[in-house]
């Protein structure tokens, strides 16, 4: 069970990597330029292995802060929605990049220093 855990901790850092990575691949492709996909993938592989990792909670006998969980799924749906309403559309908006980015990193600091 222990090595689910960390499994799924390693897919949850992947995914948070890919948000990050996504803010630097969205700044360079420019003003002009669609939403990248990327946003949706690295968003849905935080959502669904963290959302795993609390099911997984009882099995491993781990405890976990509810609320802090509950405002950081909050954050992470906050980013894919905001993916999806804007993917199809011809260019990113000049906000979503920077809108995005702080959103990233508000869930990282979340998750590092709420104890």
């Amino acid at each position: 069970m222990e090595f689910v855990r960390l499994l799924l901790v390693f897919l949850h850092l992947l995914g948070m990597g890919m948000l990050f990575g996504m803010v630097f691949v969205q700044l360079k492709a420019g003003s002009a330029a669609p939403v990248n996909k990327g946003w949706l993938h690295g968003a849905g592989l935080q959502l669904i292995t963290g959302m795993a990792l609390m099911l997984l909670a009882p099995a491993t006998d781990a405890e976990y802060d509810h609320m802090k969980l509950g405002i950081k799924i909050l954050v992470v749906v906050a980013i894919a929605g905001l993916a999806v309403a804007k993917v199809r559309a011809p260019a990113a908006p000049r906000w979503f990049t920077p809108t995005l980015g702080a959103l990233v990193v508000l869930n990282v600091g979340l998750a590092v220093f709420w104890t």
